[in-house]
């Protein structure tokens, strides 16, 4: 396990699933997390989860697609906890899967003021921060769907794949600044809030048949990942787009 004593994390999308364990890792590690989501109740438990460990965790109310809540969320990390160290910017939705032409233009557009304008804001945030400081690690979540993609996923994909390309490009704008940034694109998980939704099971069981190792991932297999590259163990790691998918992106 790395050690992230006297660091301090943000996790976007904290509430559940991916977002929920990674901060339950942070924490684990040593760091000190601000846990953000738009789902109080969830958010708020996460948050206690971490405290009731012996952690050190604060729940704060955040909507990414909103500039003023990302700069607000930043803001409150540094005020309580002193830093800005490592961020997973996580918050993200799955769009009603439809052909394009049977999208709406408001459909398309909430998938990528969450997914792609929320993790930009995040970035511009973070990193002004980061600058201040001298450093930072931060690690975005793109999908599997940001490597390849299938039908039906025209909103999705495209946000997905702008986050590959953001992460590659902050990357370096800040990569002789101390600065690494790094994506991951997870295959099906289970036990998210998006794969365990009764109108996508079917679609994950095809998943899980169309996956090499014939299974589902878990969120903790993310969290691990997410972890290390925020590490000083991947000192060397920027600009990087890491699938964790069973093989599925090796078809």
């Amino acid at each position: 396990m790395a050690d992230l004593s006297e660091k301090t994390a943000i996790v976007t999308g904290a509430a559940t699933g991916l977002g929920r364990a990674t901060a339950l890792a942070f924490a684990a590690a040593g760091a000190r997390v601000i846990v953000a989501d738009i789902a109080a109740q969830a958010g708020e438990e996460t948050a206690h989860a971490i405290v009731s460990a012996g952690g050190q965790a604060l729940f704060v109310h955040t909507d990414v697609s909103r500039g003023e809540d990302v700069e607000r969320m930043v803001a409150t990390a540094v005020a309580e906890f002193g830093s800005l160290d490592c961020a997973f910017n996580n918050a993200g939705i799955a769009p009603r899967g439809a052909p394009v032409a049977e999208m709406s233009e408001a459909e398309f557009d909430r998938a990528v003021a969450i997914n792609l304008k929320g993790v930009w804001l995040c970035l511009k945030h973070e990193c002004a921060q980061m600058l201040r400081q001298g450093g930072g690690a931060i690690v975005n979540t793109s999908s599997i769907m940001g490597v390849v993609s299938g039908p039906g996923l025209s909103a999705y994909s495209a946000s997905k794949f702008g986050v590959v390309g953001l992460t590659r490009s902050v990357a370096l704008d800040y990569a002789r600044m101390g600065i690494r940034v790094n994506a991951v694109c997870p295959g099906g998980i289970g036990g998210t809030a998006i794969t365990d939704a009764a109108d996508n099971r079917a679609d994950m069981e095809q998943l899980k048949l169309a996956t090499p190792m014939g299974r589902l991932g878990v969120p903790r297999e993310i969290a691990d990942a997410v972890i290390w590259l925020c590490s000083p163990e991947a000192s060397f790691v920027t600009g990087q787009s890491l699938a964790i998918d069973g093989g599925f992106t090796v078809w």
